[in-house]
């Protein structure tokens, strides 16, 4: 199976090609802890802890958000920085947008079904709660939210669809967007069919960064990951990533005997890390 769906929207009118000008933008702090289930349907308290730092996740009566429903995040947040960086001053955490620009931009088709998945992933995105300490000025606190604060819809009488719909991002990720602490994706990060590739895609994207190359162990990106697969199946899903090199911006490198895996970014730079590393292998392997 293909890593990457095709492009569901080649010909577009003018004005969704203008918001398609929009650079796509992701929160470094979600890119970095897994807030977002990659399974529908997961009601598991999910607990995490690296490096002094616990994130709990707490889902809703629908589940927990999932990755595919943080493209409603990322298409707020991208819409926030254009906004700021053209000078804009109405800019603030309530977001308000087209339902049918939506599902355009993030590569969805524009089925009534879709409109109805669109409300679910709201519902999720509102239930699910995060708690996390956090340690500032020599003293740790401990905080909770939500992964938006509240949504509205403006439904058509005669069919029920969804015309338009209105976010309001936590006041931690406006904070965060106003901070420019988030980084640009490839667009083909929406056409990535499964959860798990588009997690990994955000972590290589955030650790990697400018970067040539970003290698680590298979335990600590599983652990990174958030999956619930056992290790030996994550282990088999990141070599078929590895072997289909259809991650956007990145090769990815499975190393077997190392078990190891990394990101060699798609770039001058990123091509003369990889064969840098790949002449370096065969001198220690030609070593008497």
């Amino acid at each position: 199976m293909a890593h990457l769906v095709p492009s569901r929207h080649r010909q577009l009118d003018f004005f969704v090609a203008d918001i398609l000008d929009t650079v796509p933008k992701d929160d470094m702090t979600s890119m970095e802890h897994p807030l977002f289930a990659l399974k529908a349907g997961d009601k598991r308290v999910r607990t995490y802890e690296r490096t002094g730092s616990i994130v709990t996740v707490k889902p809703g009566h629908d589940g927990c958000a999932t990755i595919h429903d943080k493209d409603v995040w990322i298409y707020c947040i991208s819409h926030l920085v254009e906004a700021i960086n053209r000078g804009r001053e109405d800019v603030g955490r309530v977001v308000r947008f087209t339902a049918y620009d939506f599902l355009v931009t993030t590569n969805r088709d524009t089925s009534g079904r879709a409109y109805e998945r669109l409300g679910d992933a709201l519902a999720r995105l509102s239930g699910t709660r995060i708690e996390t300490n956090l340690a500032t000025d020599g003293q740790r606190e401990r905080a909770g939210f939500g992964l938006v604060d509240s949504w509205r819809v403006i439904e058509r009488n005669h069919d029920e669809r969804m015309v338009a719909v209105e976010v309001t991002l936590p006041d931690w990720l406006w904070r965060s967007v106003k901070a420019h602490h988030v980084l640009t994706l490839s667009r083909d990060y929406f056409r990535l069919r499964k959860p798990l590739d588009r997690r990994i895609y955000e972590l290589a994207r955030k650790h990697c960064g400018a970067q040539s190359k970003w290698r680590v162990t298979v335990k600590t990106l599983h652990e990174k990951s958030g999956s619930a697969a056992p290790l030996r199946n994550f282990r088999g899903d990141v070599k078929k990533l590895s072997d289909s090199n259809e991650l956007p911006d990145y090769r990815v490198a499975f190393d077997s005997e190392g078990d190891t895996v990394t990101f060699y970014a798609r770039s001058q730079n990123g091509t003369k890390a990889q064969i840098a590393d790949l002449f370096g292998g065969l001198k220690m392997a030609n070593r008497p």
